[in-house]
């Protein structure tokens, strides 16, 4: 596994039966593993809901070194609501539009060769319509940021990301760890950004010595910017 990478992205979903069709047999994923849980995440990757869950890891290959699906699914909730943060997965893959024609799945095509389709629940998908000789086709992922430079200080100056495309009057970036990676695109929306209750996450991989660090520096941070008492 690669020190730095884009490991996953967790999508909340409620209808286990519909979403599997679409990642399995539309775009051509393969179910990679799958995990139960009697109560919610002590770590909070879950967020709020701490009742049975499960997990299942989707993807076009070993998540070692592919970006994959974790498709997070709560007994007992059908839906949820969408925000505005996850802006969509774009994959170049001939055979996922292919697939989706012959099962009727709904595309629409918003650029030449590029259709956008949406997985059940809401979240969007942007189908390329060709296939690239690299191993995985997942290509980007592009989420709304309310401020695009803060975002940037974070993701670059922080977390170490190379910016690879950057339009300021459209207030876009493409960032990424290497040039044969899943890239993070980041959108900037007015507004505020808007989790809802579907909030999805996306998950990185550093090396344990950088992890560490950071969690020094968030103690030393928050023992040096304690609030002070009043009166």
């Amino acid at each position: 596994m690669a020190a730095r990478r884009a490991l996953h992205f967790v999508f909340k979903v409620g209808n286990r039966f519909q979403t599997a069709r679409f990642y399995r047999d539309v775009l051509g994923m393969k179910v990679l593993r799958h995990e139960e849980f009697e109560e919610g995440c002590k770590a909070a990757c879950n967020g709020p809901y701490d009742g049975k869950w499960s997990k299942t890891m989707v993807g076009f290959g070993p998540e070692d070194d592919h970006f994959v699906a974790e498709l997070t699914y709560n007994y007992g909730v059908g839906d949820y609501k969408l925000g505005n943060d996850f802006m969509g997965i774009t994959l170049a893959s001939s055979q996922a539009v292919s697939n989706a024609r012959k099962l009727e799945w709904p595309l629409t095509e918003v650029a030449e060769g590029v259709f956008e389709t949406e997985a059940p629940g809401g979240y969007k998908f942007y189908l390329q319509n060709r296939s690239l000789p690299q191993s995985d086709p997942v290509l980007k992922v592009t989420l709304a940021v309310s401020d695009l430079q803060k975002s940037l200080n974070y993701w670059c100056n922080l977390l170490g990301m190379k910016i690879y495309e950057k339009d300021e009057e459209k207030q876009r970036a493409l960032l990424g760890y290497a040039d044969n990676q899943c890239k993070l695109e980041l959108q900037g929306v007015k507004g505020g950004v808007d989790h809802a209750a579907a909030f999805g996450r996306i998950a990185f991989s550093c090396p344990q010595k950088e992890a560490m660090a950071a969690d020094k520096s968030d103690e030393w941070f928050a023992k040096h910017n304690k609030p002070k008492a009043s009166g």
